[in-house]
C-alpha cells in the first residue's frame, strides 16, 4: 500500500528517490518524504501531505542532498494524514526509518518507550520501530545488530528500510508480510517495494525473502533469512521498461489498460492451449498429478479478484461439474474452514502480495497440499508459496482501479475450468468451442472500445448520487464488479443485486433520480432479465441495458436506453461485458472530474490486513 524507496551510492540520490516516488503513486497514498544522510553526517528530512509534487516543490525552495537515503509515499493507517504522521521517522537525529505494515503491538511498545523516556511526534505505529532500534544501538549495538535485535520485539508485518548517521554508507532493510525488493546497480544499491519504482536506475532485482534481513553497502551486500543464517539470493533481471508504466497517448493509466485487454488476454492464452486442449503443464509440472485429485474447489480472494472468483464457481460447476466455494480472504481466515484433502484451494491476487489473501493460504498450507495461485506479479510472495501457478500477464496495472488485471484473471480461470473439467463431465468437443470462442475476444473487446454510445451515456450521470446494476447467473458477479468500478472511481454510491432480487426490497429504491444498469447476454435468462426490467420502468425507474445484439428489445425501446454488445457465446460473454461496465465507469469519472487512476482513500495493492 504505502510506497518505500531507499539508496546507497556515490552520488546525490535525492533525485532517484524523488522519481521512485512518482513511479508508486499508483499504490495510492496521502503523504510523502524523503531523508537523507548529508555530506556533513547530519540526517535532513522533508516531508509535505498531499502529492509527490508538493515534496518536489519543498525541495526546491529547501534542498537536501546525500549519497544514503529512504522515501516513502503513505496511505494513512494509524493517525489522521499530515506532515507529523508522514514518514520517514527519526529517532534522536539519528535514525530514520520508512515502513510499510501495521505493527500490531505499538501500543504496548509506545508505553515501554515513554517509560524509558523516548518522546513521541505522531500517531503513527511506525515511530515505534525507530525507537526500538535507537534503544538497542543506545546498549551498543551497531546498525545491523540493533534492527536484528528490534524486529523480535515486533508483533505484524513491516518492510523496512533503515540510516543512521553514524553508519553513512549503510542501509538496512528488513521483510515480513510486506514486499520489498533490493536493485543492483554499478557500485550502488537501491530498495524499493516495487521494482517499477527503480526501473530508470536498474534493472536487476533481488526480491527478499519473508523474514529476510539485507545489510547493504556502496560496493558489498549481504543477506541474512529469518533464521538468521547468511544467505545468497538470485539477481533477476526484469524485463518491465519504463514504457510499460507510463500512460503513453492515454489521458489516464485506467484507459491505457482498457485498450490493452485485446493484447493481454492473447498473451495470457499464449502457449498454454495446443490442438483444442487446455495444456495441463500451464499451471505448473505436477498439475495433471494435481489436478486428477480434485473434488472440488475453494477460492480465496479479495475486491475484484472475489469477484472473478464468483464468476468461476458458475463455470466450474456448470462446465465442469464440480462443487466450488468463493469466500472473501479477511473472513476466510477468521473462521474455521473445513476443507478437505481433494479440494484445490485457489488463490487469486494481482499483486500477489494481498495480506489477507496470503494469510489465508498460510492458514491452509499444512493441512491443505492442493494449491493454486493466479497472480499477476512472478516474483511474489503468493507465487513462492503456491503448489502449482497460472501467471495472467497482464503486465504492470498501474490504475488503482483493476481492468486488464481482472479480465486475465477470468481468463485464467477459464482455463482452469477446462482443465479441471475434461475430468468430471466436460466434453472435448465444448472444451474446443470454449476455446475458439477465447480467441475471439480480442476482436469483440475492440469493437466494445469503440462504442462511442456508451461516453455518450456517461453524460446522463454527472449529479449522480446512487446507481444499481443487474445481473442474472454469471452476469451477477460481473454487476457486481461494475458497482465496485463506479463507487471506485467516480464515488458514485452503487450496488449490484442479482435481478431476481429486486422485488424482495431494492425495488423500494428506484425512482427517477436512481438509475439502473443491467446486463443482457443472450444466455436463456434474457427474458427472465427483461421482466425484471418491466417492474423498474412501471416505477419510472431509468434503465441503462448493455444487451446482446441478437436479442430482441422492441419491447423496451423508447422506454430505456440500450447499447448492443457484439453476439459472444453466454459462458465468455462475462469477459465482454466486463470491459463495457469498465468503459462506463470510466468515463463517467471523467465526466465528474475525479482522479480516475488514484481515487481517494485507495490504495492498489492491500498489503495490510
Amino acid at each position: 500500500m504505502c510506497g518505500i524507496v531507499g539508496a546507497v551510492a556515490e552520488r546525490n540520490v535525492v533525485p532517484i528517490l524523488l522519481e521512485g516516488l512518482r513511479r508508486l503513486e499508483y499504490r495510492g497514498y496521502d503523504s510523502a518524504g524523503i531523508a537523507v544522510v548529508n555530506d556533513a553526517a547530519c540526517l535532513e528530512r522533508v516531508r509535505r501531505l498531499g502529492k509527490v509534487e508538493e515534496l518536489a516543490r519543498s525541495l526546491v525552495t529547501q534542498p537536501i542532498k546525500g549519497g544514503l537515503g529512504i522515501a516513502h509515499t503513505r496511505w494513512a493507517t494509524h493517525g489522521v494524514p499530515s506532515e507529523a504522521n508522514a514518514h520517514p521517522h527519526i529517532c534522536d537525529k539519528k535514525v530514520a526509518v520508512v515502513h510499510n505494515g501495521i505493527i500490531e503491538n505499538h501500543n504496548a511498545l509506545r508505553q515501554q518507550q515513554m517509560a524509558n523516556g523516548f518522546k513521541f511526534t505522531s500517531e503513527t505505529d511506525t515511530e515505534v520501530v525507530v525507537h526500538q532500534i535507537q534503544s538497542y544501538r543506545l546498549k551498543g549495538d551497531d546498525l545491523l545488530a540493533a534492527v536484528k535485535h528490534a524486529i523480535t520485539d515486533l508483533e505484524g508485518a513491516y518492510a523496512l528500510g533503515v540510516i543512521a548517521v553514524d553508519e553513512p554508507g549503510r542501509l538496512i532493510a528488513a521483510r515480513s508480510g510486506s514486499p520489498l525488493v533490493i536493485g543492483v546497480g554499478f557500485g550502488e544499491y537501491f530498495i524499493a517495494s516495487d521494482v517499477a519504482a527503480l526501473l530508470p536506475v536498474t534493472q536487476r532485482f533481488i526480491f527478499l525473502e519473508e523474514g529476510d534481513i539485507a545489510d547493504i553497502h556502496i560496493d558489498a551486500l549481504q543477506i541474512f533469512d529469518k533464521s538468521g543464517e547468511l544467505v545468497e539470493r538470485e539477481i533477476r533481471t526484469t524485463e518491465l521498461s519504463m514504457d510499460a508504466v507510463s500512460r503513453g497517448k492515454f489521458r489516464h493509466f485506467m484507459m491505457k489498460e482498457i485498450h490493452e485487454q485485446p493484447k493481454v488476454l492473447m498473451d495470457t492464452l499464449e502457449g498454454r492451449v495446443y490442438d483444442g486442449r487446455v495444456l495441463d503443464n500451464a499451471f505448473g509440472a505436477d498439475a495433471a498429478e494435481v489436478f486428477d485429485q480434485v473434488k472440488q474447489v475453494q477460492i480465496i480472494a479479495c475486491g475484484t479478484s472475489y469477484h472473478a472468483g464468483m464468476v468461476a464457481r458458475y463455470w466450474l460447476e456448470a462446465m465442469a461439474g464440480i462443487p466450488c466455494n468463493v469466500e472473501v480472504a479477511s473472513e476466510f481466515r477468521y473462521r474455521n474452514p473445513v476443507i478437505n484433502k481433494d479440494t484445490l484451494v485457489v488463490t487469486i491476487s494481482q499483486s500477489g502480495e494481498t495480506a489477507d489473501t496470503l494469510a489465508a493460504l498460510r492458514k491452509l498450507k499444512e493441512n491443505c497440499p492442493l494449491s493454486l495461485a493466479i497472480c499477476n506479479v512472478p516474483e511474489s510472495s503468493l507465487v513462492r508459496e503456491s503448489r502449482l501457478v497460472l501467471m495472467t500477464r497482464a503486465g504492470p496495472e498501474i490504475g488503482v482501479a483493476s481492468t486488464k488485471a481482472f479480465t486475465t484473471q477470468l481468463i485464467g480461470l477459464m482455463l482452469l475450468t477446462l482443465a479441471l473439467g475434461r475430468r468430471h463431465q466436460l466434453t472435448e468437443v465444448t472444451e474446443k468451442q470454449i476455446l475458439t470462442e477465447l480467441n475471439g475476444l480480442p476482436s469483440l473487446i475492440e469493437k466494445v472500445i469503440n462504442t462511442d454510445q456508451i461516453e455518450i451515456w456517461s453524460d446522463n450521470f454527472k449529479d449522480t448520487l446512487n446507481a444499481i446494476f443487474l445481473g442474472r447467473g454469471v452476469q451477477y458477479p460481473i454487476a457486481m464488479e461494475g458497482a465496485l468500478k463506479l463507487k471506485e472511481i467516480s464515488y458514485i454510491h452503487a450496488e449490484a443485486y442479482p435481478a431476481g432480487e429486486l422485488k424482495h426490497g431494492p425495488l423500494a429504491l428506484v425512482d427517477p433520480l436512481m438509475p439502473i444498469i443491467a446486463v443482457a447476454p443472450k444466455d436463456g435468462l434474457e427474458d427472465k432479465l427483461k421482466s425484471n426490467l418491466q417492474e423498474v420502468l412501471a416505477r419510472k425507474g431509468e434503465v441503462y441495458l448493455f444487451a446482446d445484439e441478437r436479442l430482441d428489445t422492441s419491447d423496451l425501446d423508447g422506454a430505456c436506453h440500450v447499447i448492443q454488445v457484439p453476439a459472444i457465446a453466454a459462458e465468455v460473454a462475462p469477459i465482454l461485458y466486463a470491459v463495457a461496465l469498465q468503459l462506463f465507469s470510466y468515463f463517467v469519472a471523467v465526466r465528474k472530474g475525479t482522479d480516475v487512476d488514484q481515487p481517494r482513500n485507495l490504495a492498489k495493492s492491500v498489503t495490510v490486513e
